[in-house]
């Protein structure tokens, strides 16, 4: 079954605990604390795989975790960095954000990519000791690894895209111009599903071709196939507008060219304006007295639209056309990738009430859910990363709750694994 479009959740491992321990050696007076850190978290990680052609693995299975962190252990021993968890998609697996459909990332690379950034291990006990904190009978939770709803949406990474209504000969073209073998019968819907094909024209010069299943009128609103396979030419540099010539199904040329066209502009108008060569098939099938070939010949010509004539199952003009084709492609842009549009939205404070604040000697403990959300946002090497999080502590309310609780100049805050020195 062709799937290609579906919605999956992904969750990165969680950081690992700091260990709480304490150096116990014969003959070692006072050893002192050495809880190891704990592991981060395994992230997600999105990677190419060209064996596959469909998301049908996502089909049955929708929620991806990575490996937790291991915990932190005395001996300063830190703990086991969580596996990454690799998801293998096809080229050309467009992934969007599930709330926004703004894109990700378009996987149409051989580089891997980072979905969901595992959580970092919590500061075991070893971190805080201090020559008057000399016993510090706390460590650090890990933080939790970020989560996502998203939708994948494969897109065909093909050059060209064969267009046309049900039964005109898009697959049977496929077919005798590449190796591909797509099911041919005399019956509408015979493609369910796009097919590719590589076409080598030279040494060195080929391309490759997406046979998508037959547009009907009425497909850019949901008839027939056509409306769910559209998007596989969405990236097509080249539209080859198959049609039938031969009145077999008392068709007439001319209106079938203006409603496949008419489906493209309400689909995407962007599509309508993509370059297309027209090829009139089934020339071997016009019956005497027919007119059809020369009446569209005229009418395409007019509009500016190459036009050859085929015939597709005695392989009539097919390698002509295969090179014009190819000739027409070298002129060209490259396949389009789509650029990220998906901004992550920083997390933002919270109630100053919500959190748990452990005092120690000098030393402020600050800990809750919202302020793990948003330390796992802040990059703390970069300034403005840091502005955000000052500004984001004070609209909280948190200095404010320290100062009440009797929080002095000097004393240390420590917030997962980030310190500093309060000041007033």
């Amino acid at each position: 079954m062709f799937i290609d479009k579906v919605k999956i959740t992904v969750k990165a491992g969680n950081g690992g605990n700091g260990a709480v321990a304490f150096h116990r050696e014969k003959y070692v007076a006072a050893g002192g604390p050495d809880g190891g850190d704990g592991g981060k978290g395994g992230n997600i990680v999105l990677r190419v795989n060209d064996n596959l052609s469909t998301l049908m693995d996502f089909r049955y299975k929708r929620k991806y975790a990575a490996a937790l962190g291991q915990d932190g252990q005395g001996a300063r021993c830190s703990g086991k960095r969580g596996e990454d968890l690799v998801i293998q998609v096809p080229r050309g697996t467009v992934v969007r954000d599930a709330a926004t459909n703004e894109i990700i990332k378009d996987m149409s690379d051989d580089a891997d990519f980072i979905l969901c950034k595992g959580g970092r291990g919590g500061w075991g006990n070893k971190h805080f000791a201090t020559p008057t904190r000399q016993v510090p009978r706390f460590a650090k939770a890990g933080l939790p690894g970020e989560e996502h709803e998203v939708v994948l949406e494969l897109k065909l990474l093909a050059d060209v895209g064969l267009v046309g209504f049900p039964n005109v000969g898009k697959s049977t073209l496929l077919s005798v111009t590449s190796n591909a073998r797509p099911k041919i019968a005399n019956y509408h819907f015979t493609t369910l599903y796009p097919n590719l094909g590589v076409i080598y024209v030279d040494e060195g010069v080929s391309f490759v071709m997406a046979d998508i299943p037959g547009i009907i009128e009425g497909a850019a609103e949901g008839a027939g196939l056509g409306h769910d396979f559209l998007r596989h030419i969405d990236r097509c540099r080249l539209l080859v507008h198959i049609v039938d010539v031969s009145g077999s199904e008392d068709r007439d040329p001319i209106e079938d060219f203006e409603k496949i066209n008419a489906e493209l502009r309400d689909y995407s108008p962007e599509l309508a304006e993509r370059p297309m060569i027209v090829a009139a098939n089934k020339c071997d099938l016009i019956p005497e007295g027919s007119d059809n070939l020369e009446r569209l010949r005229a009418y395409v010509t007019e509009r500016g639209y190459p036009f050859y004539e085929i015939s597709a199952a005695t392989t009539q003009g097919t390698k002509q056309l295969m090179r014009v084709i190819a000739g027409r492609l070298r002129e060209l842009p490259p396949v389009t990738v789509y650029e990220p549009e998906y901004v992550k939205p920083l997390a933002e404070a919270g109630e100053a009430d919500a959190l748990s604040i452990e005092h120690m000697d000098d030393l402020w403990v600050v800990s809750g859910k919202w302020m793990q959300q948003l330390i796992a946002d802040i990059n703390f090497a970069d300034y403005e990363s840091r502005m955000y999080f000052d500004r984001q502590l004070r609209k909280s309310g948190l200095f404010d709750r320290l100062e009440e609780m009797g929080i002095e100049d000097g004393d240390t805050v420590s917030i997962y694994d980030f310190e500093f020195e309060y000041e007033r």
